[in-house]
């Protein structure tokens, strides 16, 4: 039997070990043949393949990225492509169909975000055999309790926190840093927590800016002379929209986050008074090695996908749910995203802690 895998939509650290998991399983239990894509559906439109065996998945556990190469803008179902000068979208999702049946492939693992998930979905209800792995540094699935990547982005903007920490200190300044996680705002919510933040601004909780300066100027009259402000990139004040950086034509998700922290902090400098930083991770937040928690639960999730296959658990995602992994529909896992609730036990843990969400005068 031959099976296909593909990384789609944004990368995160933990994609190869999904990867190593799979191939491992699928020849070492059921003596199967694993082929996978190049860039995501790029690979299955284009017929883009390579054979995945002992040698190329060598030395890739502890690698970030993926070995092949991911796409966030190869929707087969929308596709741009450019005709006579003139961009047009079309359906390439026979023409993918097609390239499993050439290569022989009986079942896909697609390992991705509600993006890829969503079109894994589409392709399952034209009859293909396919299974799903979540995975995004945003947190923001539903169906599955975490997704792979998220902990890893966790300890760098946590790690990013520490540093500043200090150098505020030292020169009584305001320092902003800029988290990832699109519309959810698990990673500034909990990089927050962890690393001692005065104020949290996120996507679910509107802001109002005259809260965050009073925060702040709080602080200094008790001889607190600095503090350390998370902005998740898709806050937005209650009076404003989020800020968008800019639109990338021909993606599924043409919208690009990025820039409410410099907004956040040039509005700190000049009602408050207090010389202030701005610090964006942008992408470093995808990057490097992954945590030993994101290559374990990564590893589950890619043998607990291959398992799947075997059982026939076709049209279904690998979720973990209160420390097992269980298989879940995709029509679960898509379509609404997961994210922080307002109310929640965490939101309330941070405000016990004095934790301002700029939300309140």
């Amino acid at each position: 039997m031959k099976i296909g895998i593909l990384t789609g939509g944004g990368d995160c650290p933990g994609l190869n070990a999904v990867i190593r998991a799979a191939v491992k399983t699928a020849t070492h239990d059921y003596g199967w043949q694993v082929i996978g894509f190049l860039d995501g559906f790029e690979g299955m439109i284009h017929n883009h393949a390579i054979t995945l065996g002992p040698r190329e998945i060598s030395g890739i556990l502890t690698r970030g990225g993926t070995i092949l190469g991911t796409s966030n803008r190869a929707n087969p179902f929308r596709y741009m492509v450019s005709k006579n000068g003139k961009d047009a979208w079309v359906d390439y999702s026979k023409r993918s169909l097609d390239t499993l049946k050439k290569l022989k492939i009986e079942a896909l693992i697609v390992i991705g975000g509600d993006g890829s998930l969503t079109i894994a979905k589409q392709f399952q209800e034209k009859g293909l055999a396919v299974v799903g792995v979540p995975k995004t540094i945003d947190n923001d699935l539903n169906a599955t309790d975490i997704t792979f990547g998220f902990d890893t982005a966790l300890h760098t903007a946590t790690d990013a926190l520490d540093k500043l920490h200090t150098t505020a200190e030292s020169h009584h300044r305001v320092m902003v840093l800029e988290v990832m996680g699109r519309y959810a705002g698990w990673i500034a919510l909990e990089a927050g927590l962890a690393g001692g933040a005065d104020v949290i601004l996120i996507p679910e909780i509107p802001f109002d800016l005259a809260s965050v300066c009073r925060k702040i100027m709080e602080r200094a009259k008790t001889g607190r002379k600095f503090s350390i402000v998370v902005v998740a990139e898709g806050a937005a004040p209650r009076s404003g929209e989020m800020v968008v950086q800019r639109v990338i034509k021909g993606s599924p998700d043409p919208i690009r986050l990025g820039g409410i922290g410099h907004k956040v902090g040039s509005a700190i400098e000049t009602s408050v008074n207090m010389e202030t930083r701005v610090t964006t991770l942008g992408h470093i937040q995808r990057g490097g090695t992954p945590s030993p928690f994101d290559r374990i639960l990564a590893t589950r999730f890619g043998q607990a996908a291959v398992r799947l296959i075997h059982d026939k658990g076709f049209g279904q995602m690998v979720a973990l749910r209160n420390t097992r992994i269980l298989p879940v529909p995709l029509a679960e896992a898509v379509g609404v995203l997961r994210r922080v609730p307002p109310d929640g036990e965490m939101v309330q843990t941070a405000r016990s802690l004095g934790i301002s969400f700029g939300d309140s005068l």
